[in-house]
């Protein structure tokens, strides 16, 4: 699922394709908002991990849950 994060002060936003499901996402969000220092931290396909300050934290905005597809099936 691709993820688009926007960061306050910052004029370009970061994007990762993360493994997580939505609803999983959504509940690190909420949890990292909750604390009084929050810092969400999302990890991508590839292992890489990437923190953000919640008092930093502008947007998020959620692709769909999809499977990738392999091969060279048709449409």
């Amino acid at each position: 699922m691709e993820v688009r994060i926007g960061v306050t002060d910052v004029t370009r936003e970061l994007v990762l394709e993360s493994t997580e499901s939505r609803d999983q996402v959504v509940s690190l969000v909420r949890s990292a908002l909750g604390e009084t220092e929050g810092l969400l931290e999302l990890t991508d396909e590839r292992g890489r991990t990437v923190l953000v300050p919640t008092a930093k934290l502008a947007y998020l905005e959620l692709g769909e849950d999809s499977v990738r597809k392999v091969g060279f099936g048709k449409r």
